[in-house]
């Protein structure tokens, strides 16, 4: 089966773009922050559905997201130079949050929140963001992965 990655995509955008995380982050929204945000949807979205979608069709989804981030870091004008070395850092992030998110018991809220405190350089608000997280869990639990490759979804959490 292909995937529409772009859907998927999309929707992961969609999660990062809820006002709700800024306001109770009580920082400026910037791309930065957005990217964060993206990477532990993404990072949690992956562990999800790591057991249930082919490792093929995961390597060319998370291909395709690092393709749009790239695209997007070029469109807000950096150099080839400078975009090479955010790509750089930003893929270290990523793999940095996969990582603590695979090694962490993520039933244990001491756990949870610690790895926000750790990316999110805030100690604020944190039952927020652990009942946040938490919703988005459930919800990549009570669906299947068909439900992101459609047109882009209603996610409230």
């Amino acid at each position: 089966m292909k995937y529409n990655y772009l859907n998927i995509y999309n929707n992961l955008i969609k999660l990062t773009r809820n006002k709700k995380l800024y306001l109770n982050l009580e920082k400026d929204d910037t791309f930065s922050e957005r990217l964060i945000f993206l990477f532990f949807h993404f990072a949690l979205f992956l562990k999800h559905f790591k057991k249930s979608v082919p490792r093929k069709n995961l390597q060319e989804l998370f291909d395709f997201v690092i393709r749009q981030i790239e695209l997007s870091i070029r469109e807000i004008g950096y150099g080839d130079v400078s975009v090479n070395k955010k790509m750089k850092d930003y893929i270290n992030l990523f793999y940095s949050i996969v990582e603590e998110i695979e090694k962490s018991d993520l039933s244990n809220n001491e756990n949870k929140i610690t790895l926000l405190k750790k990316y999110l350089n805030t100690d604020k608000n944190m039952d927020f963001y652990i009942e946040y997280f938490n919703k988005y869990r459930l919800f990549l639990t009570k669906n299947t992965l068909n439900i992101f490759t459609k047109d882009i979804l209603n996610l409230n959490f």
